[in-house]
């Protein structure tokens, strides 16, 4: 067993905040809460799902609107957030071909839930930034200290 891990029971059904430890889901690599939570929160699940929010969108635009990201990243993000269930992919048949992207009723329940998130951030970006500042003259000194 890897340093730091725990041994727990491999169902994680129950992520209740009751007396359960916060971090119980963490310790199990099968458990479900933890992939959903590795795939939505990453950079760009988040920017794609923040992206089509009420709207519908071609990859190429997609990719446009996504700073940094690369064709190959964009593909299996999108691949992956539709095997979640979160994003649709509508293939339209032209020439050249043309794909559209847009959430699911499930995924739109999660942008709800990311906009808090970001709701939350914009209200508290000062107090944030403040405690920033503060913890890192603190450790400054601590280190100067100790040096000194």
């Amino acid at each position: 067993m890897e340093e730091g891990t725990l041994k727990s029971p491999s169902d994680c059904a129950h992520t209740d905040n009751g007396d359960a430890d916060p971090f119980q889901w963490d310790t199990r690599e099968d458990c479900q809460v933890r992939q959903i939570l590795d795939r939505i929160a990453d950079k760009w699940s988040l920017l794609v799902i923040a992206l089509l929010d009420s709207r519908t969108l071609r990859f190429t635009e997609l990719r446009r609107k996504i700073d940094g990201i690369s064709q190959r990243m964009l593909t299996v993000t999108l691949r992956q957030l539709e095997r979640d269930g979160l994003v649709v992919r509508t293939v339209h048949p032209v020439v050249p071909p043309r794909v559209d992207y847009a959430l699911t009723p499930l995924g739109r329940t999660l942008h709800e839930t990311i906009q808090s998130l970001v709701t939350w951030t914009e209200t508290h970006q000062a107090e944030v930034a403040a405690a920033r500042e503060a913890h890192d003259a603190r450790t400054e000194s601590e280190r100067a200290a100790a040096a000194g």
